[in-house]
Formats: C-alpha cells, structure tokens, sequence
C-alpha cells in the first residue's frame, strides 16, 4: 500500500449548525442568534460551531446545544423526553457547497432539534444576541409552503452558493436574511419535523411531560400551519395504540372545563399515522 500524504488533500473545517424547533404562542419558532463577528455580521443565523479535534458530530452537536439552549441531548431512537430539560436531538442533513463559507471551504453537519416551550435563549460564542424567531418570519409565508428547494432559490442559497451580501440584514418588506446556506437549512429541518409527526409520536417532545389532547394538537397544527377539527384529532390521537396514555389528572390551565392530562406512549412509530392535510 502507498504511503499517505495528507498534503495531498485541500484542508476543510468541520462544523454543526442546529436547526432547534419549539412551539411558542401557537406558532412554529426556531432559534437564531445575531452575528457578532465576521462573516455576515450583524446577520441572523442558526447556532452552530466548529467541531472540535476531540469530539465527534454528535458530541459537537450537543456541546453546542447545552451551549446555547441549556437542554440535554436526547437519543432520538428512545422515546421522546420526560425531564424538562431534555431534547430531541437527531442528524438532519451534511451541506458542502464549496463557497458556502467565504472564509474557507466549510462542511456542516446540521441536526435538527425538538423542545416544549423554553424561556428567552442566551447569546454566546462569536453571537451578541439570540432570540426565537416565527418560522414563518424568516423563510416567508409562501416559501414555507413549498420545497426545501424553493427556499433555497428564493434566498440565493443551498448548492450553488451562499445567501448573499456579508454585509446586508433582512430585507425590507419580506423575510430575514439569514446568514450563509441557513434558510435552506431551517427548510430542511421543518420539512424533516413536519414529516416525522405524520409517522412517529415525535410531536410529543413538544409537549411538556403531561399534556392535554388540545395542546398536542396546537403542536400540529404550528408545526404543520394548518387547523385540525378538535373532535377528529381527539379520535385519532387517543386511539392510536401507544401513542397517549392517561396521566391520571386533569387541567384548566386552558380555562373552561377541566381537560384530561396525558402522557406520552411507547409506540415510536404510529400505526394509523397521522396524515398530514393537503393545504
């Protein structure tokens, strides 16, 4: 066997960027902090770093989300969380465009992670601000309606380059312009949730550890953009084997009758799924 050299080779870096999805105000929110520095300063971007010389992607990934979350990781093949403080955390997607960085050639590894409602984020890292964002706000209306790759188009980004100017923000009059390949990104991790809920019980690492059935379905119905009759998503939910199970109390904290709590099943995967509607 000839000998390696490595030199042989162009150098690249390594990096994870997080796509973190939550149901705030019944509407579909990601996470995006404010660049501090360059590249793309003053632009919003995903969460995201290098990977270190001594950890591997998935320990990068979630070194990066205790980093800007304070949430655990949690084995996506396990059934959803029960701590508060726990995470659904699964690979997304690996994006390599050559002149995706303008810094140096850069492959991500993104990964997609799911939460029940948290507080206000805080900024670190090369970050001076971060907040959650509609997801509506920051890929538009009707491109979130279509395809991963419409978005990328709509913001000059995916494959074919980065998202633009370094210098600019968001646009006036339409939706932030987030930073490098990012809107592809968020467009590859909401199709990839909004997929999941249709087959497995994954729609319940948004719910705190005891839910309502209405609460579930405002987790559908954000995650999807679309209403639900109550009384059929009611049917559906709770006769789907494994799915809920009874917690044993009720709520009002919606106000109006005391609605029954419940708590997520075994079943990982659901059998009926739920069949997302044609909008």
């Amino acid at each position: 066997m000839p000998p390696y050299d490595p030199s042989a080779f162009p150098p690249f870096a390594v990096t994870v960027d997080l796509v973190v999805l939550t149901v705030r105000r019944h509407a579909l929110c990601t996470l995006v902090v404010r660049r501090g520095e360059a590249p793309y300063q003053g632009r919003w971007a995903l969460p995201g770093g290098f990977v270190r010389e001594d950890e591997d992607l998935s320990g990068a990934a979630a070194r990066e989300l205790v980093e800007e979350t304070g949430l655990c990781a949690h084995d996506p093949a396990a059934p959803p969380p029960v701590p508060s403080n726990g995470a659904h955390l699964e690979q997304l997607a690996t994006y390599g465009a050559p002149d995706r960085d303008p810094r140096m050639r850069v492959v991500s590894v993104a990964h997609l992670a799911l939460a029940p409602d948290l507080p206000a984020p805080r900024a670190g890292g090369d970050a001076n601000s971060a907040r959650w964002a509609p997801v509506e706000e920051l890929l538009g209306e009707d491109v979130l309606a279509g395809t991963a790759e419409a978005t990328g188009a709509a913001h000059g980004t995916g494959d074919a380059g980065n998202s633009g100017d370094a210098g600019g923000d968001e646009k006036e009059g339409g939706p932030a312009a987030l930073a490098f390949d990012h809107a592809r990104i968020l467009a590859d991790g909401v199709e990839r949730a909004r997929s999941k809920i249709e087959y497995s019980s994954l729609a319940t690492a948004f719910c705190p550890p005891e839910f309502t059935v209405g609460e579930l379905r405002r987790v559908y119905e954000a995650v999807w953009g679309v209403a639900l009759d109550p009384r059929n998503f009611h049917r559906k939910v709770t006769g789907t084997p494994g799915f809920l199970v009874p917690a044993g109390g009720t709520t009002t904290r919606q106000g109006g009758r005391p609605a029954q709590l419940f708590r997520a099943g075994g079943a990982t995967l659901l059998n009926p799924p739920m069949l997302r509607p044609e909008v």
